[in-house]
């Protein structure tokens, strides 16, 4: 008969480690919650804020997060993706690279890459992106500007070149202008 303790041990005699289990990682890319080893790669720099958290005041990072719980103040993830899940409830400036809206957003969104707002997401604040993404059956009530990035080379021309003054209009259209006008007696 088999037995386990003599398939495990090596030729040479000498006693191995037992395998170790994987240390637990939460992230949404990873739906098992286990971080994977070298060879697979799919370890990814992503936080969450469970939906028992409340956080009053600022908030910064230097990776991806994904808020579940309440936050009031202000995020800042200049560089890295935002996203507000289903029971995120956000009372905050968000300042992103990217923002995705599953839950409710009470603020102002800047992002310097897009803002995504989808289904039963809500946004009651003004957007600044140069893309936005609002999906049907989603909440918007604000302003959006989505004035895209000046290039480099756009920025350098416009600094040189001295603004033109907008001509003055013509004395008998100004005059005209400041008439009242009868409409049908």
């Amino acid at each position: 008969m088999w037995k386990r303790d003599e398939a495990v041990r090596p030729a040479s005699g000498q006693p191995t480690a037992a395998p170790q289990p994987a240390a637990p990682v939460t992230g949404a890319g990873n739906p098992g919650g286990f971080r994977t080893d070298s060879t697979n790669h799919m370890e990814k720099d992503i936080v969450n804020i469970g939906k028992s958290v409340v956080i009053k005041g600022e908030l910064n990072g230097s990776e991806d997060l994904t808020i579940e719980g309440h936050v009031e103040g202000t995020i800042q993830l200049r560089d890295h993706v935002l996203t507000i899940g289903p029971n995120g409830k956000i009372k905050a400036q968000v300042f992103a690279k990217s923002v995705i809206v599953l839950g409710e957003v009470t603020g102002n969104v800047t992002a310097t890459d897009k803002v995504d707002i989808r289904d039963n997401g809500s946004v009651d604040g003004d957007i600044v992106s140069p893309r936005v993404a609002i999906a049907e059956g989603a909440h918007f009530r604000g302003s959006v500007d989505m004035q895209r990035k000046a290039t480099p080379a756009a920025k350098e021309s416009q600094s040189k070149s001295a603004p033109t003054p907008a001509p003055a209009p013509a004395p008998q259209a100004a005059a005209a202008a400041s008439q009242p006008q009868r409409v049908g007696a």
